[in-house]
């Protein structure tokens, strides 16, 4: 895709991966809209990234778990920014799980409500929008799923079960919008240093900066519409052999 002179939006882009495309984006020569649950996190995101380019930057608190709160999004972007052309759909929560232990529905709900349902529901919200806009860059919708989509951590269980899912419907919609103005891609990160599940959690993953650069020397690209990097890498081309092998490995000390 091209990189430049698009206007993007960006779910859970106050921080971490979601917050280092926004960085990229407007660097590119892009406008970015960011949301997230959090108003002091929003302002504290778009001051600095006021600060890299004087490209238009735009906020909105939004739960995106929320339908109500997604049909929202979804009409605030298309009025006050209806060049709108790219929807990253990263906005993702990540809770370690005993499934033995009861625990209220809502929770395992809401997880899957930000993981799956959003994405799938802000996707064909803004179908229709991209493929009538005008917009000298293409449209496109980018879903962020997980190297775990492939080779599940048995004690995120539910994470890994929405990334699963979220490629799975990843592959149809490239598929449905075949031949359409809008393109499809899926980034697929490994465990980054990020603050998914709390801060400090993440310390062993890749450095955001050394992911995010990577994936964005590779968007662009004639063959950009899976992008994946370090172990996520080796999962999404792994056999289904390799793949239990990477199971095993992941889950030695998850009994």
């Amino acid at each position: 895709m091209q990189l430049s002179n698009n206007t993007v939006l960006i779910t859970g882009g106050s921080g971490g991966i979601g917050f280092a495309f926004a960085e990229r984006f407007l660097r590119a020569g892009s406008d970015v809209l960011i949301c997230a649950r959090r108003e002091e996190k929003l302002r504290e995101a778009k001051e600095k990234l006021a600060r890299i380019s004087d490209r238009n930057v735009a906020t909105r608190v939004c739960d995106v778990g929320d339908e109500t709160e997604r049909v929202a999004l979804f009409e605030w972007a298309t009025r006050e920014f209806p060049q709108v052309n790219v929807l990253v759909n990263n906005a993702g929560i990540q809770r370690r799980i005993d499934v033995k232990e009861a625990e209220p529905w809502t929770q395992t709900r809401q997880e899957i409500a930000i993981n799956l349902e959003a994405p799938v529901h802000l996707a064909r919200l803004f179908i229709a929008h991209f493929l009538q806009v005008e917009s000298a860059s293409q449209p496109a919708i980018i879903n962020v799923t997980s190297g775990l989509a492939f080779a599940p951590l048995a004690n995120v269980p539910v994470y890994c079960a929405t990334k699963a899912a979220l490629r799975s419907f990843t592959l149809s919609l490239r598929h449905q919008l075949a031949g359409s103005r809008i393109k499809v891609i899926e980034i697929i990160p490994p465990a980054v240093d990020t603050d998914l599940q709390a801060a400090g959690l993440h310390t062993f993953g890749a450095p955001v900066d050394d992911f995010a650069d990577s994936v964005f020397a590779q968007l662009g690209s004639a063959d950009d519409e899976e992008i994946a990097y370090g172990f996520a890498q080796n999962a999404s081309r792994a056999s289904r052999e390799e793949l239990e092998q990477i199971f095993q490995r992941l889950n030695t000390q998850t009994h």
